[in-house]
């Protein structure tokens, strides 16, 4: 049988999360008070995920998400489910700008496994019967490389971290290969840590390993669990400075980890983040092999409702083709709507505006 290739990303896409509507907030609430019992919870989080699902395809969006609304964290809610992690609530949350997130995280607790019964292959199969052929189905999650942050690793279950990046490997495999077997075709794989080995100062880290090191074992990590990755599965990566309530956490170009993982990832496309001034220029692409991974371009900001002038982002584009072919280049936000339940400031009419733009720009860009 032949395989069916699907051509994401798209030329509008998206990152994946979106602002969670208040009857999600109340029932999460009730649901944790006692009022309601899960199954009402997720009776009412299936219907929100309708009704977003109908309104990215009423944009003109070809893929679509569940807009993250039965997560409460972006990386937490998934990670916490594999064998030999789990979530706790920490003494302190993580410093972004201006604020402090709210406490929660995940740590490693035995040797690392996936769970088959991990619950967001149920959870993508249900979605993938709503999107029906309507669209494609987009699942997003976080990269494997989001276990390497400060204070995850058991150093008495591993006291050798490259034992430590094998099990991850394995594990992110099989996770993988559950979410091709329950039918996802487009999956994303969500990285600040990467992000943050470019920043002049990385950030959540604690390790005494040099930035070289750490990079090398990044991009061995990420393409160790893309290994035999199916030839009609597309997997992309986003990177993110830091994503909450409109905040974030830390600054840099793409310069430092460039020359190794732009060259070298072996990714059908980069989401990245080019919104503000903190992202640097758009030399870094370079690196990218010509004819390679495609590079959406995150020049429309998720964090504020605001339009951006439109001419001045086709201009942006044509800058980003100065380093990759314009055929390469796609455009979509920076980041999620929401990588965390509290959203970032703006309205649910903002979002669509901005997704509406995006798929605008791109057919006066792409045709």
């Amino acid at each position: 049988m032949t395989k069916t290739l699907i051509k994401a990303p798209f030329k509008a896409d998206h990152v994946g999360s979106l602002l969670r509507p208040e009857r999600v907030h109340k029932a999460r609430k009730d649901f944790k008070e006692g009022a309601i019992p899960a199954s009402e919870l997720r009776t009412i989080e299936t219907e929100e995920i309708k009704r977003v699902v109908d309104k990215q395809i009423e944009v003109g969006l070809l893929a679509v998400t569940d807009g993250e609304f039965r997560r409460r964290f972006w990386h937490t809610d998934f990670l916490e489910h594999f064998i030999g992690i789990e979530g706790y609530v920490p003494d302190h949350g993580f410093k972004f700008v201006d604020v402090e997130t709210e406490k929660y995280d995940v740590r490693n607790v035995g040797k690392i496994a996936f769970n088959p019964d991990h619950p967001f292959i149920k959870d993508f199969i249900e979605f993938k019967e709503i999107v029906g052929d309507r669209a494609v189905a987009k699942q997003t999650i976080p990269s494997p490389n989001q276990l390497f942050n400060a204070g995850i690793r058991n150093a008495d279950v591993y006291p050798d971290i490259e034992e430590y990046a094998h099990d991850i490997i394995v594990a992110y495999r099989d996770a993988i290969k559950a979410f091709y077997d329950a039918g996802c075709r487009y999956l994303q794989l969500d990285d600040v840590y990467i992000a943050g080995l470019s920043s002049d100062t990385i950030p959540f880290n604690d390790s005494k390993l040099t930035r070289e090191y750490l990079i090398d074992l990044a991009l061995r990590v990420a393409n160790g669990v893309l290994e035999d990755k199916p030839e009609d599965l597309v997997v992309t990566t986003h990177l993110c400075r830091g994503n909450y309530q409109s905040t974030w956490a830390f600054e840099g170009s793409y310069a430092k980890i460039a020359p190794t993982l732009f060259a070298k990832e072996k990714v059908d496309g980069f989401f990245l983040e080019y919104d503000d001034d903190r992202s640097g220029t758009f030399e870094p692409l370079k690196y990218i092999p010509e004819g390679g991974a495609q590079v959406v371009i995150g020049a429309v900001t998720s964090k504020f409702g605001e339009l951006e002038d439109k001419e001045a982002l086709k201009a942006r584009i044509q800058e980003a083709a100065n380093y990759v072919p314009l055929e390469q280049i796609a455009l979509s936000p920076q980041c999620g709507f929401a990588s965390t339940h509290h959203g970032n400031k703006l309205t649910e009419e903002e979002q669509w505006n901005k997704l509406k733009f995006i798929v605008d720009i791109s057919k006066e860009i792409w045709g």
